[in-house]
């Protein structure tokens, strides 16, 4: 069974080299931009404690390098269709990523793969416990905490069909995201009474001024 390991750490390589949008070509997933900045932060934490040698380093900067060149090249074709364009974007990612496979160590790749399970149990971690959160600050039932599960479940399965559907544009994608998250919020007000919606609104409210005020602290210890 073929496995790419390498995803997560390519995908650092390519957010720069593909952010920028062609009117009728536009990226994918272009309302994930704040997540893909996380993403890179995050990938570029994975990179250094992979320890890769100057050689290593020269080479994933070669192909980095490389990668932007046809990623430019293929901007600049206006020969082709927009489907056209999407397949020959997949091919050169996907070479790239076989390229920066080749570049690692058995050893190197090991460590990534601890370090991706780790992210994604910290990060079911958290989410756990945001839920928890969200079940005492609200005062939800037992019924009522379970509805709210389904409907995240849901929800998360759908998006992630709408994201993998190739026969959708990015328009089309983000369209149906918007109807289904509209969704999601009438199902939600379905589940909560009057004052736990009231509640709830009041905490996403407060949690932006919170995050502020959190930068500002780390801002002024640094």
């Amino acid at each position: 069974m073929k496995k790419i390991i390498l995803s997560a750490l390519v995908l650092s390589f390519t957010v720069a080299a593909t952010a920028q949008e062609i009117p009728e070509r536009k990226t994918e997933r272009p309302a994930m931009h704040d997540r893909m900045k996380h993403k890179g932060n995050r990938n570029h934490d994975m990179m250094k404690q992979l320890n890769l040698t100057d050689e290593q380093k020269q080479q994933m900067k070669a192909q980095r390098e490389e990668f932007r060149g046809q990623m430019s090249a293929l901007k600049k074709d206006d020969n082709i269709t927009v489907k056209e364009w999407k397949s020959k974007m997949e091919t050169i990612r996907k070479e790239q990523k076989a390229k920066m496979d080749g570049i690692l160590t058995s050893e190197q790749k090991a460590t990534m793969e601890k370090m991706k399970s780790e992210g994604k149990a910290k990060h079911e971690g958290m989410m756990k416990q945001r839920g928890e959160k969200m079940k005492t600050e609200l005062g939800l039932s037992a019924d009522q905490s379970a509805k709210m599960e389904k409907n995240r479940a849901e929800m998360g399965q759908q998006l992630k069909a709408i994201r993998e559907d190739k026969s959708l544009s990015d328009e089309q994608k983000k369209e149906k995201s918007k109807e289904l998250m509209k969704q999601q919020k009438e199902n939600t007000k379905s589940i909560l009474t009057e004052e736990q919606q009231k509640k709830m609104k009041e905490m996403r409210e407060h949690k932006p001024r919170m995050e502020g005020k959190k930068a500002e602290t780390k801002a002024s210890t640094i």
